[in-house]
């Protein structure tokens, strides 16, 4: 079975990307011309939301999602991927419509998502092994580092780029999570869903990609998402490491016990 055989819908969501949409669908059409896109539009005041109507009635496979203002980056994915589910998509995308995500790179995640059975997410990655990023000032690649970082020592998360947000899901893997209790806003979204499902014990593996910064308009990025992701990555750390000690005392209390129950030998 090839990645065609499955139905695949790439999830966009858009705020004032009317210079970038036409040019990212229409790579996304020549790479993967199999895929059906969603685009979510938070009522872009440049009138992205109008512009993706249109393209939405030359192109069969192009969708489009409105919703009634800015709410943030993880309500309009958790919107996207709730009418994917709804529909019965196998495969979920996350994709930016900026071009920062090249579409080039996309049949690569979608192969390793077929190609490993067990695989519930495949993550496009800046950080490992052959990938890598573009255009980028330092200070912002020390920032997307230093965030991965910490990541890796607050969650246990053993991954080298949970931040980023070009990946597929299996439908399978998004229906065994609560979509309806993320409140993740902005690029926390990708540590909290990355987070969930590895802790369903599902596997997540990555490839490397080639992140693009973007072609026009401005980026989302402020000061009030990194210390979002902070603040609440710090709290799910602290939860984690408070679960493992709970776990680690109660084990030594039943081996204690067990260890007791020997010494004194069978009841008479």
């Amino acid at each position: 079975m090839s990645p065609q055989d499955s139905r695949t819908l790439v999830v966009m969501p858009t705020y004032n990307e009317s210079a970038t949409l036409p040019t990212t669908l229409e790579r996304l059409r020549e790479h993967v011309p199999w895929s059906d896109v969603l685009v979510v539009d938070d009522a872009s005041p440049d009138g992205t939301g109008d512009l993706a109507d249109t393209l939405a009635r030359d192109d069969a496979h192009v969708h489009v999602l409105h919703r009634a203002g800015k709410e943030g980056l993880g309500p309009a994915y958790v919107a996207g991927f709730t009418w994917a589910l709804e529909r019965d998509y196998e495969i979920v995308v996350e994709m930016d419509a900026d071009g920062s995500h090249r579409a080039m790179d996309l049949p690569k995640i979608l192969t390793m998502l077929d190609a490993y059975p067990d695989a519930a997410l495949v993550l496009g990655s800046r950080w490992i092994a052959g990938g890598r990023v573009e255009n980028w000032a330092t200070s912002r690649k020390l920032l997307s580092r230093a965030g991965n970082s910490f990541v890796h020592t607050a969650l246990g998360l053993p991954l080298g780029d949970a931040t980023g947000g070009f990946r597929a899901y299996r439908s399978t893997a998004l229906r065994a999570l609560d979509l309806g209790s993320i409140a993740s806003q902005g690029y926390c979204f990708q540590v909290d869903m990355a987070w969930r499902v590895y802790q369903t014990g599902a596997k997540v593996i990555e490839v490397p990609i080639t992140f693009v910064e973007r072609e026009a308009g401005e980026s989302k990025m402020t000061k009030g998402i990194v210390r979002e992701a902070f603040v609440s990555v710090s709290m799910w750390g602290a939860k984690h490491r408070a679960q493992q000690a709970r776990d680690l005392v109660g084990k030594g209390w039943r081996a204690t016990r067990v260890a007791l129950r020997e010494a004194r030998g069978p009841r008479r």
